[in-house]
């Protein structure tokens, strides 16, 4: 029997997988570092009416084209969100991805990207933490 969190992965996905992708029109990808600014131009986290502000990881792979291989994974997920919330971020993600891929690679990293795998974090803290609350616990996806 597949767990909650495992449906709300999948129902992620297939939104995903489910749709047409269209590229991101910014420059092309040359660097690692190009790799996770080209996602932040993606991202929009679900407003605060639908989701508390999490953190959440995802790890993902592209192929040469800069289309994504495989599935996504969700590997993390702040441990006070909420089953809505991990599924609001989870769609975040998924349509962030979207909308940035293909990955405009150059062509020198077209071959030093393909197939590895790149752990993505969506940092979405609207506060910084009090530092005389204790740590929050990490959550495993």
């Amino acid at each position: 029997m597949a767990r909650r969190g495992d449906r709300l992965l999948f129902a992620a996905a297939a939104l995903l997988l489910g749709t047409t992708s269209a590229a991101a029109e910014d420059a092309q990808v040359n660097t690692i570092q190009d790799v996770f600014q080209h996602l932040r131009t993606c991202w929009k986290p679900p407003p605060p009416a639908k989701a508390r502000p999490i953190d959440i990881t995802v790890v993902v792979s592209f192929n040469r084209s800069g289309n994504i291989l495989g599935h996504p994974r969700i590997t993390y997920e702040s441990a006070e969100a909420s089953d809505n919330d991990r599924l609001q971020y989870r769609i975040a993600v998924m349509e962030a991805l979207q909308r940035c891929t293909p990955m405009p690679f150059s062509a020198a990293m077209a071959g030093a990207a393909a197939g590895r795998p790149f752990a993505i974090q969506f940092r979405n803290r609207r506060t910084s933490p009090d530092k005389t609350s204790p740590p929050t616990q990490e959550r495993r996806a």
